[in-house]
C-alpha cells in the first residue's frame, strides 16, 4: 500500500512524533485499522507486530542503562507496567491519535475507540517510526512520554501487582502462603462482581469487591498490605509500599 496520508494528518503524526517522514506512506499504513483496510496485509497490525518491539527494546535499554543497580525481575516488572496495553491505548489518547485513526464506523463505540485498538495504533505509529528513522527516532518519541511513568513505578515500588508484593512479605514474616477466598458475588452471568479476602496463616483480612476474580484478588492484596502497614497512601493519593523487602526479586 504505497498512499499518500492526507496533508493535514502527516502534518499532524508529524507534529506528534517530531520526526519528518521520508516515506510517508507508513503513516496511512500505521493509522488503517483492519476494519477499514482492503486486506489484513494493508492494516497497521504488521506495523503494531514491529512497534511492541521497538518499544520493549527501547525502555528495556532505557532501564538497564539507567538504573545499574535493579535485578531482572524488578526491571521486568517495570518495563511490563509502562508498556502495558492499557499505557499504549492512554498515550495513544494524550497523542490525540484517536481523531486520525482510519477504520470502520461501527468499531467505535459510545465510549469511543476501544482500548486495544488504541494501544494498537501506538504501537503501529512506532513501527513506523523505527522503519523510517531508526531507533534514535523511536527514543525521541517514547521515552519523553513515559518518563513519568517510569518514575512512578520505581517510586511505588508495586507496578500493579500487590498479589506478588503479599506473598512476599507474608514469606518474611513467617505466615505462609497467602490463599485467596470468594466470600460473595453478585451481578449476572455476563457481570459478575466478586468479593475476596486474603487469609494467611490464622489471619483473614479484609475482603474487597472486584470485577473479575483477578481484579478482586489484587484488591484484596492491597487491603491485606494495607491492614498490615506495608501498603500506605502518598499525598497525591498513590499506594507506595514501605515494606523494605517487599522489591526482591
Amino acid at each position: 500500500m504505497d498512499v499518500s496520508p492526507d496533508p493535514a494528518v502527516l502534518a499532524a503524526i508529524e507534529g506528534i512524533t517530531g520526526h519528518r517522514f521520508s516515506d510517508p506512506s507508513l503513516v496511512v499504513r500505521a493509522l488503517t485499522h483492519s476494519s477499514a483496510a482492503s486486506g489484513r496485509v494493508n492494516s497497521n497490525e504488521r506495523l503494531e507486530f514491529l512497534g511492541d518491539a521497538a518499544l520493549g527494546f527501547t525502555v528495556c535499554t532505557h532501564l538497564f542503562a539507567e538504573h545499574p543497580t535493579l535485578l531482572e525481575g524488578e526491571l521486568t516488572k517495570i518495563k511490563s507496567n509502562v508498556v502495558s496495553g492499557r499505557t499504549c491505548a492512554e498515550l495513544a489518547a494524550e497523542c490525540g491519535l484517536e481523531e486520525l485513526l482510519t477504520l470502520d464506523k461501527g468499531v467505535r463505540g459510545r465510549s469511543g475507540v476501544p482500548e486495544s485498538i488504541l494501544a494498537g495504533a501506538f504501537e503501529s505509529v512506532i513501527g513506523a517510526l523505527y522503519l523510517d528513522g531508526g531507533i534514535d527516532a523511536v527514543r525521541a518519541f517514547v521515552l519523553p512520554r513515559l518518563a513519568t511513568r517510569i518514575d512512578l513505578a520505581l517510586r511505588l515500588g508495586h507496578q500493579q501487582n500487590f498479589k506478588q508484593v503479599l506473598q512476599q512479605c507474608l514469606a518474611q514474616l513467617g505466615m505462609g502462603m497467602p490463599q485467596y477466598g470468594v466470600l460473595d458475588e453478585k451481578g449476572p452471568d455476563h457481570a459478575k462482581c466478586f468479593e475476596i479476602a486474603v487469609t494467611a496463616d490464622t489471619r483473614r483480612f479484609p475482603g474487597a469487591w472486584g470485577t473479575s476474580k483477578k481484579a478482586a484478588e489484587q484488591l484484596a492484596a492491597l487491603a491485606a498490605l494495607r491492614e498490615l502497614g506495608i501498603a500506605v497512601e502518598t499525598g497525591d493519593g498513590q499506594v507506595q509500599i514501605v515494606w523494605p523487602g517487599s522489591q526482591v526479586s
